[in-house]
């Protein structure tokens, strides 16, 4: 059975939390651009019924039309009110969603960093390795010729 490097297992598990940062991301950016299309929705058409309220009211209106007009349109406010709290959080949400996706990635970052650095220390003791058994095998032809 082959050891594995706990190096290598973190950095794996590392590269995982970037992956699911980086998928929970995306859902939180498409969810607040989704949250500001309804909002912008909304705004558009509550300033078309202001409009339609305004040519109403110009062409003569009856109180009951006046009062249904201004009554939808408070609760098309409301509405625009309550749709701009959720956009807020849902901004807050994907700020906070891209501090957490650049945390990981930098996790992930210095354990690459770490595990280069492991890799460059081994491959420079199998160099000297290497070196130091051609220096022997050097010594010991030079001696094996100094002695015939």
């Amino acid at each position: 059975m082959s050891h594995k490097n706990p190096i290598h297992t973190l950095q794996e598990l590392a590269h995982t939390r970037v992956d699911d940062a980086t998928r929970k991301l995306g859902e939180l950016i498409a969810s607040e651009q989704a949250c500001e299309e309804k909002l912008r929705m909304l705004l558009q058409y509550r300033s078309e019924y202001r409009e339609r309220f305004v040519a109403a009211a110009r062409d003569g209106i009856d109180p009951n039309g006046w009062r249904n007009y201004s009554a939808f349109l408070l609760k098309l406010d409301d509405a625009i009110t309550h749709q701009q709290k959720i956009v807020d959080h849902s901004k807050t949400a994907t700020s906070v969603g891209q501090q957490h996706w650049v945390s990981e990635r930098n996790r992930a970052k210095a354990f690459d960093t770490l595990s280069l650095r492991q890799q460059q220390q081994q491959h420079r003791r199998e160099a000297k390795q290497e070196q130091h058994a051609s220096d022997e095998h050097s010594a010991k032809q030079h001696q094996q010729q100094k002695d015939e």
